[in-house]
């Protein structure tokens, strides 16, 4: 468990010299707590208490790192309950389960729909991380044949098999990508270490209870394997949710270092709904994994949304830069909307824009990254500051007419913006979806 400053303070020369950047030892330890400063810092720290400082600054949840390479996926390394607390550091891994027992043109469609599984939304490049290979068939060497497969993907894998043999195999083929390797139980506990040590691979765990996964976990890492994950079996979806909070409780803030350790969750739910449900349900808590059987695109990007929403930091919004967007092939007599930097609220538009097929321009009032409304009631949408945009030489020398359209939710500023910038003020739609059609029926006529 993270000490307290206090704590910290104990274990510091007290000698107040100044040498790492903070007037006092104390307000070095408060910076240390806050994960603002570093032990490297303080030149004159005893051995002994960089030992015990660093273990206890050790995050309670394992990073463990899947894959090699530019694409590989670090999950764990979190420090708190609640995303509002600090932040998430690591997104799940979110993947499609590819069965071993498909036929060679069924396993070409699965491995290409897989591969077409990126998106871009709001700004971002968003997309399935990892890849799981089941071996459905029980046979090591098509285990080891469809992972030689799904390898051309370049993503890290999950290698999802129940005996040691399989897992061997497949690994003659993936050990250089340092794939996860799934699952040991404590019958098998022995020889998927064995194997995950060997090759220096990341192994998960598996058990019915929590008890359970913090002796194979403590049985794993005595026989030499550095990086684990688990998954809890033969839970009921409510069951499982449970279990993950009770682990990352226990870890977080119990300082059990047996559950220490990220989760991987697989949805296989016939039920299209119930699946990605379900998905959707252990992105948000607690899973360092998450594998579902589905493969259609709007079926994971609800997933990928999910995880986009929730693994940003709260304390920065995501935002575009402020300035005067183009959408389409416009000309100085294009109608102009304005809107926030916020990223959401930005990309909203853009897309309407885009779908009236009326080319327009966008210009974007730097809000900090709030929304309209928000930004309005905080007073950083203000008619002064639209004023100046709206009279800019970036303005002023791409449109021609002096006409701007204003989001619906802030119709009361019409009067203030008219006044402060000799515009024209268009109240537009309060929702984005309806922009569309006021740019075909509306912008016309004005």
């Amino acid at each position: 468990m993270a000490l307290k400053a206090l704590d910290i303070f104990k274990l510091l020369p007290k000698t107040n010299c100044k040498e790492c950047g903070c007037p006092t030892c104390l307000a070095f330890a408060m910076k240390l707590a806050q994960k603002q400063a570093s032990l490297d810092d303080c030149p004159t720290a005893s051995d002994d208490a960089k030992a015990q400082l660093e273990g206890a600054a050790a995050p309670p949840i394992q990073l463990v790192t899947i894959g090699a390479g530019p694409k590989k996926v670090q999950v764990g390394n979190e420090t708190v309950m609640f995303r509002h607390d600090e932040t998430f550091h690591h997104p799940p891994g979110i993947g499609t389960i590819i069965p071993d027992n498909l036929d060679d043109a069924a396993l070409t469609e699965r491995v290409a729909a897989a591969g077409k599984l990126q998106f871009h939304r709001v700004g971002t490049d968003i997309g399935i991380t990892v890849v799981g290979v089941e071996n459905v068939s029980g046979d090591s060497a098509t285990f080891a044949a469809t992972v030689e497969r799904v390898k051309t993907l370049g993503l890290p894998m999950v290698l999802m098999a129940q005996g040691a043999d399989q897992v061997a195999a497949a690994l003659g083929v993936c050990a250089d990508e340092r794939p996860l390797i799934h699952a040991a139980t404590a019958d098998t506990c022995d020889a998927f270490a064995a194997l995950a040590a060997e090759k220096t691979c990341p192994l998960v765990v598996s058990a019915d209870t929590l008890e359970g996964l913090a002796e194979l976990t403590e049985k794993a890492k005595a026989a030499g394997v550095e990086e684990l994950m688990m998954t809890l079996t033969g839970a009921s979806t409510p069951g499982e949710l449970d279990a993950l909070t009770s682990a990352r409780q226990l870890a977080t803030r119990k300082g059990m270092r047996s559950l220490g350790y990220p989760c991987l969750v697989t949805s296989t739910d016939e039920d299209v709904y119930r699946n990605v449900g379900k998905a959707s349900t252990f992105v948000a808590k607690y899973a360092g994994v998450v594998l579902t059987s589905l493969y259609q695109p709007e079926h994971i990007l609800p997933l990928l949304t999910v995880s986009q929403n929730i693994y940003t930091d709260p304390r920065k919004p995501i935002q575009v830069e402020p300035k005067l967007y183009e959408v389409g092939a416009v000309t100085p007599e294009s109608p102009l909307l304005f809107t926030t930097n916020f990223s959401l609220t930005y990309y909203t538009v853009e897309g309407e824009v885009e779908a009236s097929r009326v080319p327009a321009y966008i210009g974007v009032i730097d809000t900090e990254g709030t929304s309209v409304l928000t930004a309005f009631a905080a007073d950083k949408l203000t008619s002064g500051e639209v004023a100046e945009f709206l009279n800019s030489e970036t303005v002023t020398s791409k449109v021609s007419h002096k006409k701007v359209i204003i989001p619906g939710y802030v119709s009361v500023m019409s009067g203030a913006i008219k006044e402060d910038s000799g515009w024209e003020v268009l109240v537009g739609p309060r929702e984005a979806s309806g922009i569309s059609k006021y740019l075909k029926t509306v912008w016309p006529a004005a």
